[in-house]
């Protein structure tokens, strides 16, 4: 048993087909199918986005985009990892001056009384008492403190280039979560445009079905490309509040704060060569930029463990006040602290600190080989994300475009069934939305490359 479409009447015919309202609309529209006119060819874009522009436009008019590098500024202002990631560094830099200071003084009081255990009594028992008051200080071996200070620098040289590390990745996510939200925007205005073109061709078909050129098939498939395209309107709009929501929280905004309407995206070009990119990596690069840092402070660490081998000083002056019968008493002491247990601290620590140098210098290569590979895989994205573009531009979309304005003229006349018109109307739809994807991948994988190498382009 065939049931009827639910939005056909008892008749098979569409409900729109009854309604008074609508008859006007449909007899011009069956005027233009008569006279040949190509029916909503007209509105084609002349480029890729120049209708979901428009859109925009009309359709929000309160929202005026914001650029990114304005965006770029807020979230270095205001980026809660950004400001930890700074306040760990400024605490990082108190710690040299710490380290590399010689250890507290201390003062010392000493009592010696005979015949009498209360304190102070022994100048009334007997001759033999004295009252002493001293300073005593701990000297390491020489070189031990400006080792400390010297690995604490380096250590807070790791965490500045952490800070300039959690900045780039941070800019990094917000201009790939931008420019994806700008491709949402762009094919939300695709996919009405495209909506309105549909809902034409549909009448179209209803037309010439209702003169009896056409098939009911071709009006039920014009209706569920336009429930598709329903559907692919829900789908975006629940991504772009998701991406809403993560640049409120790059940009430590309130979650009810107004939502960010984005620019149109553009090609940005690249002007550096896979090699001159891969040479900026050393040098320019917080990861390994760090981990350089780590490696020297990890080497300071070899030569203070061995200057523990040596010993450390102690210097004790002290006077001493006797009876007034006795000269007062002034003492010096000098102490070392001799590391007599060799084998089993000093050289396990020597020989913990070489490995933890050795770790750390493989640890750097594999940071360098790291950002090798993702700096050449981001460039041979960008460079191919450019070359589909220009395809894109200059061979696909054009072609597409006038594959269906060829066919929907073709169609009104009779010239072409619905089927082939349906293509092409799917294919213009499928590039138009590619490629404001290819340029959104383009652009994200700039962005990238800007964090990796440390670049900056327009």
């Amino acid at each position: 048993m065939n049931l009827p479409h639910p939005r056909l009447n008892k008749r098979g015919l569409p409900p729109q087909a009854e309604k008074p309202r609508r008859r006007s609309g449909l007899t011009a529209v069956l005027f233009l199918v008569l006279a040949g006119a190509p029916v909503g060819a007209q509105q084609m874009p002349t480029r890729p986005g120049e209708m979901s522009s428009q859109w925009f436009q009309t359709q929000m008019p309160s929202a005026s985009p914001t650029p990114l590098s304005k965006l770029v500024a807020e979230a270095e202002r205001n980026n809660p990892r950004i400001l930890a990631a700074r306040r760990a560094w400024q605490a990082a830099t108190q710690v040299p001056s710490q380290v590399s200071a010689l250890p507290d003084p201390q003062v010392v009081v000493q009592n010696l009384s005979v015949g009498s255990p209360r304190p102070f009594a022994g100048f009334t028992n007997n001759n033999f008492a004295y009252l002493g008051i001293g300073i005593s200080q701990d000297f390491p071996y020489p070189g031990k403190l400006r080792l400390r200070g010297e690995a604490a620098q380096r250590v807070a040289a790791a965490r500045r280039e952490q800070v300039e590390t959690v900045r780039r990745s941070v800019i990094e996510q917000l201009k790939a979560t931008y420019f994806r939200l700008a491709y949402i925007q762009q094919t939300l205005g695709i996919l009405h445009r495209d909506e309105k073109l549909i809902e034409q061709i549909e009448k179209i078909a209803e037309a010439r079905y209702r003169v009896g050129q056409g098939n009911q098939q071709d009006v039920l498939k014009a209706q569920l490309q336009q429930t598709k395209i329903l559907r692919e309107l829900e789908i975006r709009h629940q991504e772009m509040g998701s991406l809403e929501a993560r640049l409120k929280q790059l940009l430590n905004r309130p979650p009810d704060s107004p939502d960010i309407t984005t620019a149109e995206m553009s090609e940005t070009s690249l002007p550096y060569t896979s090699d001159e990119l891969l040479g900026r990596v050393r040098t320019q690069n917080p990861n390994v930029l760090s981990e350089q840092e780590m490696v020297r402070g990890q080497s300071l660490q070899v030569e203070l463990a061995r200057k523990d081998f040596y010993p450390d000083f102690n210097v004790q002056y002290m006077w001493q006040q006797t009876g007034p019968q006795f000269p007062n008493y002034y003492m010096l002491t000098f102490g070392v602290k001799l590391p007599i247990w060799r084998s089993r601290r000093q050289r396990p620590e020597l020989a913990q600190a070489v490995e933890d140098l050795n770790s750390s210098r493989r640890e750097y290569e594999a940071q360098v080989q790291q950002v090798y590979f993702e700096v050449q895989d981001q460039f041979v994205k960008a460079e191919t994300g450019g070359r589909l573009l220009r395809i894109y531009r200059q061979g696909l979309i054009p072609q597409a475009t006038a594959t269906f304005d060829a066919g929907l003229a073709s169609y009104q006349t009779g010239r072409e069934d619905f089927q082939t018109l349906l293509d092409s109307f799917l294919d213009l739809l499928n590039l138009d939305i590619e490629y404001w994807s290819t340029l959104a991948d383009h652009e994200t994988a700039l962005a990238r490359l800007e964090q990796l190498t440390g670049v900056t382009l327009p």
